[in-house]
């Protein structure tokens, strides 16, 4: 019995150290401290929306799904100036996945985004990395990327309209077959310069609403005998707007 539960207290540590969640941002050179989901929530001023895990949502429909927590800001929310066309890198302090796509999503407040719910807000996509090369099965990921470098940068499009937004990153671990793992993280903007300019119709997403079960790209098994020959994966949500 000793035995049983230390390989299962091995095995859940294991788990655990798997998963993770955006923990700083660079912004033109300078680094934004990320939220720390296991310390006290009100003792922490970030520009980063709070979550409380690094365990991962299990269902696109989950109430969860814009921020990883209830929609709020925290407590003592701040929130990053940033040009438009600025190139914005988050980071991870761990991640072993190596299977599945990024996404960075964004979403502008109709007014203070502090006093905004993300899960009311509409959602547009600037950046993605899905199959980079090779197939489902044994190929080239975004999520690689992340873990060789714990990093991914994206560009705010220069032709965004100025305001205040949220920024949202998703990692969308593929490594169990037909369990797909969400993990998403937001943070606060605020916009200047830029051409003025939005996305609509078709670019705009709710989240939750975006993804379902039965979506190619999410309910997917990697060790599937055809997807050890395919090479090509649809990345879920809304094409990726570059600011036309």
């Amino acid at each position: 019995m000793f035995l049983s539960l230390a390989v299962l207290g091995s095995f859940l540590v294991s788990q655990v150290a798997a998963h993770g969640g955006v923990t700083s941002y660079v912004i033109g050179g300078t680094t934004y401290a990320g939220w720390s989901p296991y310390n006290d929530p009100s003792s922490q001023t970030s520009i980063e929306r709070p979550y409380s895990t690094y365990d991962p949502i299990l269902s696109p429909t989950d109430a969860k799904m814009s921020c990883n927590n209830n929609g709020q800001a925290s407590a003592h929310q701040l929130s990053a100036t940033v040009a438009a066309g600025t190139s914005i890198t988050a980071k991870w302090s761990q991640w072993t996945h190596a299977q599945g796509p990024v996404m960075v999503y964004m979403a502008k407040c109709s007014g203070s985004c502090t006093s905004s719910n993300s899960n009311s807000l509409k959602w547009f996509k600037i950046a993605q990395t899905g199959l980079i090369s090779g197939t489902l099965g044994n190929g080239q990921w975004g999520l690689g990327q992340v873990m060789n470098t714990l990093s991914y940068t994206a560009t705010i499009p220069a032709s965004l309209a100025a305001g205040e937004y949220l920024i949202r990153h998703e990692l969308l671990a593929l490594h169990q077959a037909n369990t797909p793992q969400f993990y998403p993280e937001c943070g606060q903007l605020t916009i200047t310069g830029g051409g003025g300019k939005t996305p609509s119709g078709s670019y705009l997403v709710s989240l939750p609403g975006a993804y379902s079960m039965s979506d190619p790209g999410v309910n997917i098994n990697v060790y599937s005998a055809d997807a050890q020959t395919a090479t090509t994966y649809v990345v879920p949500g809304p094409a990726v707007w570059n600011g036309q």
